[in-house]
């Protein structure tokens, strides 16, 4: 089992910056992380994931804005999130690999519904224009 974390949520205006943290309890298989978000009404998005060896990928919406990374000890994830837009506005979640199929899914697929690995509680994120 692992513990995710998050913190650094908060409301912000429009073209302003924030930056998300996770902390995990262990490091995940592969160290595959990610963070997804969601918004009311929506379905949830891949938002950017990390893991050992691998490019980091991003979700087209968040591209060249948003940088993911990890500490050296890797069990803590990070989300430097720049040039916000009001759409940015979501709940952000925190989502760790348990095994080779969310290693999959979560960081090579960036594809997540709440049912395969581990998730934290999730960040609010808040962008007015």
């Amino acid at each position: 089992q692992v513990q995710l974390v998050e913190s650094g949520g908060g409301s912000v205006q429009a073209g302003g910056s924030l930056r998300l943290s996770c902390t995990a309890s262990r490091n995940a298989y592969g160290n595959c992380m990610a963070w997804f978000r969601q918004a009311p009404g929506k379905e949830r998005e891949g938002v950017a994931s990390i893991t050992s060896g691998v490019t980091p990928r991003y979700g087209d919406s968040v591209k060249g804005r948003f940088t993911i990374s990890q500490d050296d000890a890797r069990n803590t994830l990070y989300l430097q999130m720049d040039s916000l837009k009001p759409e940015d506005t979501a709940m952000y979640y925190c989502a760790a690999a348990a095994n080779l199929g969310d290693y999959t899914t979560l960081c090579l697929h960036l594809s997540g519904n709440g049912r395969r690995g581990y998730w934290g509680q999730g960040t609010q994120v808040t962008v007015s224009s």
